[in-house]
């Protein structure tokens, strides 16, 4: 009776140790900064160079540098790392940033196929692809501000 009390506290504990590790964030699993400016960097590559791009790239300026910046310390903090964008802007309010510019599906999707392109090409676990791939467009979608 005692052997199984005694391993029915083991298993008990073994399932109570695992549930207490810590759990890696979104932004540790894509491999931190290094690795989420390698992502970005690509998004604008792909957005300034794919023609099927042509309407999102329009919606950006000329030069891309500040807008990679202002993504890469967003993702940060979206990611769960340094919250880089917060420190210096404040709260992202994303959809009321995005309003003056024309955003519908097209747009969507453009901002999508960069991304899932870029993503594709990072060499990361397919589950940790997918995970973001779905955040990614459900706020890429929540930016739409036309119906079309």
């Amino acid at each position: 009776m005692q052997i199984l009390n005694f391993r029915s506290a083991q298993a008990k504990f073994a399932v109570m140790s695992q549930s207490n590790l810590p759990i890696a964030s979104p932004y540790e699993r894509l491999g931190g900064e290094a690795a989420l400016r390698r992502l970005v960097n690509r998004f604008y590559t792909l957005m300034d160079t794919l023609p099927e791009a042509q309407e999102i790239r329009g919606l950006h300026p000329q030069r891309l540098a500040d807008s990679e910046e202002k993504l890469f310390k967003f993702l940060s903090g979206w990611l769960g790392g340094p919250p880089l964008y917060v420190e210096e802007y404040g709260h992202p309010m994303l959809r009321r940033r995005h309003l003056p510019f024309a955003i519908g599906r097209r747009e969507r999707d453009q901002w999508m196929l960069c991304m899932d392109r870029a993503l594709a090409e990072q060499g990361l676990e397919h589950a940790l692809v997918i995970s973001l791939r779905e955040a990614l467009m459900r706020t890429a979608d929540h930016m739409r501000n036309q119906s079309d």
